[in-house]
């Protein structure tokens, strides 16, 4: 009984890290595309297009679409989620919160911006 327990979870074992190879090829080849995978149902196309840069640095940072910010205004009001871009005639950034809302922050406004976690990281 203990062997065949133990048979089922290595099937287990080898069946995730295959899974977890294959999600890592898809990502690698997304990057290499230049495709970006946001999967939050609020954004649409009128937001990706609204943005005029998708890379630019800010603050010190080189920064792109997809990458995990967080941003805390003047006014100590504090917003993380995945970055679309930044409008230029506007000279603000548009980001995607966790709670599904599109914000457009002013340049002008961010006290602090810090990079959480880069899209595509781990290549």
């Amino acid at each position: 009984m203990l062997i065949y327990i133990q048979r089922v979870l290595l099937v287990l074992f080898l069946v995730s890290i295959l899974g977890y190879v294959l999600v890592v090829l898809r990502e690698k080849y997304f990057l290499k595309n230049n495709v970006i995978i946001i999967d939050k149902k609020s954004v649409t196309q009128e937001d990706i297009e609204k943005a005029d840069v998708k890379e630019f640095i800010f603050a010190g940072n080189k920064v792109k679409s997809g990458d995990e910010i967080r941003i805390i205004t003047v006014a100590k009001d504090k917003f993380e989620g995945i970055l679309l871009g930044a409008i230029i005639k506007d000279r603000s950034i548009l980001m995607v919160t966790y709670n599904n809302e599109i914000k457009e922050l002013s340049i002008d406004n961010i006290l602090k911006f810090k990079v959480i976690s880069k899209y595509g990281k781990f290549f």
